[in-house]
């Protein structure tokens, strides 16, 4: 069974690693088809783009593979894989775009590069959805894999039945095997006990066993797999650790311990690490430098309308729980700061100037926290930082409050762009805190700032 789906594994990493050849090859003919359509002279040659090609295979065979569109197994957890070809393609469109800029490649045109990423998503969904039908036509008409089950209890007969249900790798039961101090839960199968192992043969044509037990009896499989050892089979284990610990791609080596890692976040993976860092780096360079103008208007008129100092500084809480400072046009008459970090604003709060209620309602007074994501204490995009005497009320209140904090917070969320925000639900944010850490890519990042400039428009929850 391992060694069929790691021949498909490996050639479905060639044709995906072999997708550029061709996505560049269509993606430029349907540039041209577009020019000649919109009368634009297409007059860039096919092969101009030669170099392009060559680093835009190595990029995207970078990121296939951290996105985990060449693992096989990934094509049975979604339903088109659309997600990870998303992934994958935008991030390879952002390096290429960002070295087309800084190269000062004017040459190149950018529509073709967009048609490019455009050809190579859709290919790589079509790519999946050829390779997901082919293998289950394959597999339902090859032999299925005879398994014996170690465990006779209740745990390992849900474990036989969640085996039977894959659809990718079929499989039927030749027997199980209790273990001393189980409970026999099986009536459909013959069951052996661990002596009567010896009687098994290969007359009974088993191809593999599996170990189904519980984690609390883990410290038995040494002794198990030395029973199985005459045998002669490939051994398997079950793990399942409890609801809501993922195991896959956690094993790994330090010097001579293996460790699990059991709650890894998105901070400590590679492209949230390198990607989104570079990304919130230009983004509010970009931003600081543009808004300049528009950022010492609003300083100016701060400092003319009302008495106090321009910027609004206040301890929030960060990643992994830290405070630190965080900068905000001031948009509040100067009160004492014990009652700024325990006070909530409201709909109707008497403490706003006349201009804070335009730049609340515009969102402009966030406009200093670009200064905060340079720093590395924000992102663009994360959870909303909240003041410490709220978290400390919240974190007895709210089941999982805390989870929100496993991320760096910033200054639009995935919350806030479906509305919730200011005088909202705490437990909503929360729930919508959670589902931004469980998904997050740049892709969604993305998506959450274009959200953002048109929820500025619409003006939810903005006071």
């Amino acid at each position: 069974m391992i060694l069929r789906l790691k021949i498909y594994g490996l050639l479905l990493k060639i044709v995906t690693y072999s997708i550029p050849f061709l996505v560049f090859k269509l993606g430029w003919w349907l540039w041209m088809a577009l020019s000649v359509l919109f009368n634009r002279p297409g007059l860039y040659p096919s092969t101009g783009h030669l170099s392009q090609i060559l680093f835009g295979i190595f990029v995207w065979a970078v990121f296939a593979e951290h996105y985990r569109v060449t693992s096989f197994d990934e094509l049975f957890r979604e339903r088109t894989g659309a997600r990870a070809a998303w992934s994958a393609c935008m991030a390879t469109s952002f390096v290429l775009l960002a070295t087309l800029f800084f190269s000062r490649n004017d040459v190149f045109p950018r529509g073709l590069l967009v048609c490019d990423i455009i050809v190579l998503l859709i290919v790589t969904i079509l790519l999946r959805a050829v390779f997901r039908i082919t293998w289950k036509n394959r597999v339902h008409l090859s032999k299925p894999s005879r398994l014996l089950v170690i465990g006779a209890d209740e745990f390992a007969l849900n474990s036989a039945v969640r085996l039977q249900r894959l659809s990718f790798s079929p499989c039927e039961i030749a027997g199980y095997v209790r273990l001393p101090g189980q409970e026999v839960c099986v009536s459909s199968h013959r069951v052996y006990e661990l002596e009567q192992l010896s009687l098994i043969s290969f007359r009974h044509a088993i191809d593999e066993a599996v170990i189904a037990v519980p984690a609390a009896q883990f410290p038995q499989i040494p002794q198990i797999i030395s029973i199985l050892k005459h045998l002669c089979l490939p051994v398997r284990a079950i793990v399942d650790l409890g609801e809501g610990v993922v195991v896959r791609e956690k094993l790994f080596q330090l010097g001579n311990l293996q460790m699990l890692d059991l709650t890894s976040t998105p901070t400590e993976s590679l492209d949230y690490a390198v990607l989104k860092r570079g990304f919130d780096i230009a983004f509010s360079t970009l931003v600081l430098v543009l808004a300049f103008p528009l950022f010492a208007l609003i300083a100016l008129l701060v400092r003319l309308s009302s008495s106090g100092p321009v910027f609004f500084v206040q301890d929030r809480i960060g990643l992994n729980g830290i405070p630190f400072r965080m900068y905000k046009f001031r948009t509040m008459r100067a009160a004492p700061q014990s009652e700024s970090d325990t006070r909530w604003t409201t709909g109707w709060d008497p403490r706003r100037t006349s201009l804070g209620v335009f730049l609340r309602k515009t969102s402009l007074d966030e406009l200093p926290q670009f200064i905060n994501v340079l720093r590395g204490e924000m992102s663009v995009v994360g959870p909303r930082p909240e003041r410490p005497h709220f978290v400390q009320e919240f974190l007895q209140n709210v089941t999982k409050y805390n989870h929100r904090h496993a991320l760096k917070v910033g200054i639009t969320g995935w919350a806030q762009v479906n509305g919730w925000r200011g005088d909202t639900s705490i437990e909503k944010r929360v729930e919508y805190d959670l589902y931004y850490l469980q998904n997050w890519s740049l892709g969604l990042d993305l998506r959450i700032i274009a959200l953002t400039a048109l929820s500025v428009v619409i003006q939810r929850n903005a006071y």
